[in-house]
């Protein structure tokens, strides 16, 4: 009995040996993809989804910012991220695989990512999906956005100010009601406070490719542009003006640690307080299937900091037009608007409509560049 007993005991040392060996040599989970505590209970998992890398710098990166502020303010909430989805079929397949793991709560943080949310929700009722810029929505899935648009505008206030040559590049991704609103926008800016510059838009047809990016840059500065603009996820576009000595607007992040020299500011986001609201609403199942689309007094867009060459002047009128957009007073699409042949398309004290706004296909007077069909 004492051999058997000894031999026993032998026998589960080495198996404990074993599994802490085996348990040492395999591939250790991510921090955000850390399993829950069984002591504090099940954590709730939620995934995002992006567009492009986490290290764009740009759009991805500040929801994976935001990805961590949730984690931080809710510990009792494990996340995991997919990143560089492209827009098409492949999306199906990861939306299906995370639903498939466990998450109840998706985010898709890409546009083109809508009809296959919709397509993967209907099969997961218990899924909550939130799709980001999106219009379509679901028992389960609801939309969310931020009124980037009263940022570009007071981004065009710095860059009119700013040009010389009175020509503004604007290096632009897709030809979708998102991106044309933001030219829009932003043209409004440059003209309020400098009637004569134009501003010249190139497209790209992408979100995330530096190199493209940056060569359009280069195009719209050797076209006399001293400023460029962008609505894409990396920073190439402010390098170029950068590498030209000319001035940029970012966009999603403060881009200036990429271009000192050159970035003004720029519009970006602030997703993390989204995030956390929403959650906790799924959570307490006070949750419903809205299309959000918050204002700047929502905090959820602002204004990148002022590089050392925006005069205080420039800073003062920003402040004063960010503060009746703020308080409601105000809007970006407020007429008279008109269009590139000096048709009125808002009349005068006339505001246009999310509708409107959702649906933009012309340009502002001032554009200049046509929308590919």
């Amino acid at each position: 009995m004492k051999f058997k007993s000894k031999r026993l005991a032998i026998l589960l040392s080495l198996t404990l040996a074993l599994g802490l060996v085996l348990t040492g040599c395999g591939g250790q989970p991510t921090a955000s993809q850390q399993p829950a505590d069984k002591a504090t209970g099940d954590k709730v998992k939620v995934a995002f989804v992006y567009v492009g890398p986490v290290g764009d710098a740009g759009w991805s990166y500040a929801h994976d910012q935001a990805r961590k502020y949730l984690e931080k303010e809710m510990p009792n909430v494990e996340t995991s991220v997919v990143e560089s989805v492209p827009e098409g079929a492949d999306a199906e397949r990861v939306l299906t695989e995370l639903a498939t793991k466990g998450n109840k709560i998706i985010f898709a943080t890409s546009f083109g990512y809508m009809d296959y949310v919709i397509k993967v929700a209907q099969k997961f009722p218990d899924v909550t999906f939130l799709h980001c810029s999106g219009y379509k929505t679901a028992p389960n899935v609801g939309t969310y956005f931020g009124r980037i648009y009263q940022a570009r505008y007071l981004s065009g206030l710095a860059a009119g100010k700013q040009t010389q040559s009175n020509v503004i590049g604007y290096v632009a991704a897709m030809p979708i009601p998102e991106v044309i609103r933001g030219i829009n926008a932003f043209t409004l800016g440059v003209r309020e406070v400098n009637p004569s510059a134009i501003v010249k838009v190139v497209w790209t047809n992408t979100w995330y490719d530096p190199a493209k990016e940056k060569d359009a840059a280069k195009s719209l500065l050797d076209a006399g542009a001293d400023v460029i603009a962008q609505h894409q996820d990396t920073p190439a576009p402010m390098q170029a003006a950068e590498e030209k000595g000319k001035f940029g607007v970012g966009y999603n992040t403060d881009m200036s640690s990429f271009a000192p020299k050159a970035v003004l500011t720029g519009p970006v986001w602030n997703w993390g307080p989204y995030y956390v609201k929403t959650v906790k609403a799924v959570m307490d199942k006070s949750w419903k299937p809205e299309q959000y689309w918050g204002p700047m007094s929502d905090n959820i867009v602002d204004l990148a900091p002022y590089g050392p060459m925006v005069s205080d002047d420039t800073k003062a009128l920003i402040a004063k037009k960010k503060e009746s957009i703020v308080k409601g007073e105000w809007d970006v699409f407020t007429g008279p608007i008109k269009d590139q042949s000096g048709q009125v398309k808002v009349q005068e004290g006339t505001k246009m409509t999310d509708k409107e706004m959702l649906e933009f296909n012309w340009f502002v007077q001032g554009v200049d560049g046509t929308i590919p069909k």
